[in-house]
């Protein structure tokens, strides 16, 4: 939470209420890869000694260390501890801890990344309702936009950009196929798609 691959979240009160109805003996691992970048009302209050859920996170995304590698756990200490049995194979290396204790301490970094993101959501939910597509609320690094019709017309539209040079993805299977997945990314990189986008359409729908 938030979603990925499709860029929506819950709330922090559906979230609540799952943890409460969770059974017995049952653990909760919550992957909040995209937390940075959703709205407050996503994030239910941090309690790490609750004893049936683990939140996941990572550099990876807003902090924008991915080539580094670097998540963390928040949980209670005793299930936190049991990561001890495989530390030592899988442990973080010591450039990788250094440039994540500086993104943690460069607090305005990350509120211009996050700002940056929302803008470039915006940017491409408009190219996309431009050309009489449907972008998905997002509140991740990425948009999702509904083509319209099937998969194959889709991956057309994908294989259309990647010839033009503008690399897309595409969720996932049915029915998520109808969508291609846009990333935000610099100026340059959305102008380039907001060019190749109509000519990509135009050659999709042949």
């Amino acid at each position: 939470n938030p979603d990925n691959p499709m860029g929506g979240y819950w709330e922090a009160a559906a979230i609540e209420a799952m943890i409460v109805r969770l059974p017995a003996g049952a653990l909760l691992c919550l992957d909040e890869a995209y937390i940075e970048t959703a709205p407050e009302d996503a994030e239910p209050p941090l309690n790490p000694e609750q004893p049936n859920v683990l939140r996941f996170r990572t550099f990876s995304k807003a902090m924008g260390l991915a080539g580094l590698r670097v998540g963390y756990a928040i949980g209670p200490a005793r299930l936190i501890a049991a990561y001890d049995r495989v530390r030592n194979h899988f442990g973080v290396g010591r450039v990788a801890q250094a440039g994540a204790l500086a993104a943690l301490g460069d607090e305005r970094h990350l509120l211009n990344v996050v700002a940056q993101v929302a803008e470039g959501r915006a940017h491409i939910a408009n190219i996309a309702r431009a050309q009489g597509l449907k972008p998905l609320p997002s509140a991740t690094n990425f948009v999702a936009i509904d083509c319209g019709q099937d998969g194959g017309f889709a991956q057309r539209i994908l294989e259309a950009l990647a010839a033009r040079g503008v690399f897309v993805r595409m969720p996932g299977v049915s029915p998520l196929n109808r969508c291609i997945r846009v990333s935000c990314g610099r100026e340059q990189d959305l102008a380039a798609f907001e060019q190749a986008l109509p000519e990509a359409l135009a050659e999709a729908q042949g």
